[in-house]
């Protein structure tokens, strides 16, 4: 098989594979895939957002040569948007809020980027990671362009223009459900609007992590919450734009024990070792595809375990947080049931 040559690691983003997840397939009696972002060159599928940001900024002259990318991240935006800026030639800083894995800040270091950490906060509070990147763009806008990945819908635009159609070429359009969690939102309205406009049947269920309002929202209309999650980069308590273009048609929510149980028994026994967010997803499609067997389910590897080591593969972390990481399998069935 031909190998590519690019002249840019920005032109190596996208066209990731797709996964069979034989264990969980086997269990459930469906099928269950996941997309593999974790093959783009910074690891995530936030690769896809900040390319799709950075070259619709260009067009438009929002972005020009001399200014600097900033934005606010819990750290896999940042890591796309350093590689991305760095390969076509920008400087890159980085809004993280303190506490999130060590080894994402180490990443966006390693790619050239400048890191500004700041007190994790509310969002109504205005040294919110997210109102600190915007005031750097504000107070000097002839220095920084802010990528603005919540509220900039060339976000949920790039995964419509190409994560969506690589799945429905990828199924051969032989897709029932796809899953996904949600922080900007931009995957699941770019994906759910693409297979909805191939196939309307296509289900669409958003997976929320303990702490956010997604799953309230969908189910009622109310962003309400309880509980808190050791996940990073997912769940939100507001309406953003780019998730206002989903169509989620039903939502899960799962404790962070299930999701390391899941990722647990998944590397012991397939060898993929998924990182937060995807062991999120993979939970929510395992549980989908327990349901009713026979369906084809489609779900996201956002990223791969590595970047989340200090955290969800650190047994003494997890315990001092009430999980068990040697939970089995039958105990977390069980308690599904």
């Amino acid at each position: 098989m031909e190998t590519s040559v690019f002249s840019k690691q920005s032109e190596m983003i996208g066209n990731t594979s797709l996964l069979k997840l034989d264990s969980l397939s086997e269990m459930t009696g469906s099928y269950i895939y996941v997309k593999c972002e974790n093959e783009n060159p910074g690891g995530s599928i936030k690769d896809r957002a900040a390319l799709g940001m950075v070259q619709a900024a260009l067009e438009s002259g929002q972005l020009q040569r001399g200014m600097t990318i900033v934005e606010g991240t819990a750290g896999n935006t940042g890591i796309g948007l350093t590689l991305v800026g760095k390969s076509l030639g920008f400087p890159v800083r980085v809004v993280m809020p303190r506490g999130q894995a060590q080894e994402k800040e180490r990443m966006v270091g390693l790619f050239g980027g400048e890191l500004h950490l700041v007190d994790p906060c509310p969002f109504r509070d205005p040294g919110h990671f997210y109102h600190t990147a915007k005031r750097f763009a504000e107070e000097d806008p002839k220095q920084f362009w802010w990528a603005n990945q919540f509220e900039n819908t060339d976000n949920y635009k790039v995964h419509f223009e190409t994560t969506g159609p690589e799945i429905w070429r990828q199924t051969q359009g032989k897709i029932d459900v796809f899953v996904s969690a949600a922080g900007t939102g931009g995957t699941i309205g770019g994906v759910s609007s693409f297979l909805k406009q191939e196939n309307p049947l296509v289900k669409t269920i958003l997976v929320d992590p303990r702490g956010s309002g997604l799953k309230s929202y969908v189910d009622s209309g109310e962003f309400k919450s309880e509980g808190s999650s050791i996940t990073e980069g997912i769940g939100i308590m507001r309406l953003t734009q780019n998730f206002a273009a989903a169509k989620v048609d039903c939502a899960y929510s799962f404790d962070d024990q299930d999701i390391v149980t899941v990722a647990r028994y998944l590397r012991d026994k397939d060898g993929i070792v998924l990182g937060t967010s995807s062991a999120l997803n993979v939970t929510a499609a395992l549980f989908e595809g327990l349901q009713e067997s026979g369906k084809r389910i489609v779900t996201i590897a956002c990223d791969s375990g590595e970047r989340s080591f200090s955290k969800f593969y650190n047994d003494e972390f997890l315990r001092s947080k009430g999980i068990d990481p040697n939970e089995s399998m039958e105990v977390l069935l069980d308690r599904w049931r």
